[in-house]
């Protein structure tokens, strides 16, 4: 792996786990209800993992940012967006499609659906691509310009492409079916 690659790849993940955790962080209780309805653990365990889960996510996020650690990180980050992929999976096979994703933040609401699967497996395969063997060169004002830049690009898809199809289409939908 290319280290200006695998350095956009974490600082990404570092940015999407940090927001996530914040956003959990200002209102617990409220995930950790979230995290409970979704009957994945015993109703004790899930509300405790509600208080733990968002600061699993930014210690993740903090450490994906430290050579020393980012490995390590990177398995922890692996495992957690494999597990909400699980989780979401799970209660969409159970027609549960009512439940709050719990990933938009207190003030938005979004029920789960399977892109949501898709978007948490392919961010685990992203971020499992940084614990192959990095290349030994050594990081310049290039790779700089290009890790911010695509920091920046990354940053903008993905919020584009959240809103589209966690906001847009399921408005478009419903308008369709009131047709």
């Amino acid at each position: 792996m290319d280290p200006a690659l695998g350095t956009l790849i974490d600082a990404a993940n570092a940015l999407l786990l940090g927001q996530a955790a914040l956003h959990k962080l200002r209102s617990p209780a409220r995930f950790a209800a979230t995290f409970e309805a979704y009957r994945i653990l015993p109703r004790l365990f899930a509300r405790v993992a509600g208080y733990v889960v968002p600061s699993l996510e930014l210690a993740v996020a903090l450490a994906l940012l430290l050579p020393m650690t980012r490995t390590a990180a990177a398995a922890a980050g692996v495992v957690l967006l494999l597990t909400y992929a699980l989780a979401i999976g799970v209660n969409l096979a159970r027609r549960r499609i009512d439940l709050d994703c719990g990933c938009a933040g207190p003030a938005d609401r979004r029920p789960i659906a399977m892109w949501m699967v898709w978007r948490n497996l392919f961010l685990a395969l992203l971020l499992g691509s940084t614990l192959l063997p990095w290349s030994e060169r050594s990081l310049t004002g290039t790779d700089a310009v290009t890790i911010v830049g695509g920091l920046l690009a990354a940053t903008f898809l993905y919020a584009a492409l959240d809103r589209l199809l966690g906001q847009v289409m399921p408005r478009t939908a419903a308008l369709r079916r009131g047709l």
